[in-house]
């Protein structure tokens, strides 16, 4: 089943960029929104272990608290529209052993003992063996934040093809950010860590530089 008509996703594509400057008068309709979020949540994940949270900025006086550490997108956290942390689960809840991988199995897969314990096996190897991150806080953390990246594209894309700009943000200094929603209750970063921002509304005006990109052919090699 085809959705789309190739011209027009690629269409989406050439008009998205990072959008440095958000129309302050304009509002991301609660349905479109909506459709961006839940492009967020169904986004595909290793192993379908969803190792994210998505933390919404609908207040003023959280944007700014965060926006002296957040120098990557000061203007959206004033003007854009809606404004969304990515939350990675940290090291502790990526044990093979956790409760939530366990509740991830039995609650959201329906997967019986039996399954349950081939895929924690199999998990426990891929970490220890295939990717070498067993125990490892830091490099688990990494892991969660490749697959909350995913998330984020599909979000990014779906704004595009709705007419909404966006802006990922890794402009920040993590740690102060953890700090500051950790202190407001928003985060309890024994499971929870920031990987990344984005912003969503109308650009104020037109990108002052096209897009640029390498060629097709220098990017693609057919073997």
């Amino acid at each position: 089943m085809k959705f789309l008509d190739n011209d027009k996703i690629i269409e989406a594509f050439k008009f998205r960029h990072a959008c440095k400057e958000f129309d302050g008068s304009k509002s991301v309709s609660e349905g479109d929104f909506r459709t961006i979020l839940e492009a967020g949540r169904l986004s595909p994940s290793s192993f379908g272990f969803e190792p994210w949270k998505f933390l919404v900025l609908k207040s003023k006086e959280i944007r700014q608290k965060i926006y002296g550490v957040t120098w990557g997108g000061q203007d959206a956290l004033q003007n854009a529209s809606e404004f969304v942390v990515i939350l990675a689960r940290v090291g502790a809840d990526l044990h093979p052993q956790s409760e939530y991988l366990s509740y991830m199995m039995k609650e959201v897969k329906g997967l019986d003992e039996a399954a349950q314990k081939a895929r924690t096996d199999f998990f426990t190897e891929f970490q220890k063996t295939h990717f070498a991150m067993y125990n490892d806080a830091q490099k688990l953390f990494d892991w969660a934040c490749k697959q909350c990246y995913i998330a984020l594209g599909n979000m990014l894309t779906t704004a595009a093809l709705l007419g909404i700009d966006s802006l990922p943000i890794e402009g920040f200094n993590r740690q102060s950010v953890n700090e500051i929603l950790q202190k407001e209750g928003l985060i309890d970063t024994k499971h929870f860590g920031v990987a990344v921002m984005a912003a969503f509304g109308y650009r104020k005006a037109a990108p002052k530089h096209a897009q640029s990109r390498q060629s097709f052919e220098k990017v693609i090699e057919f073997v």
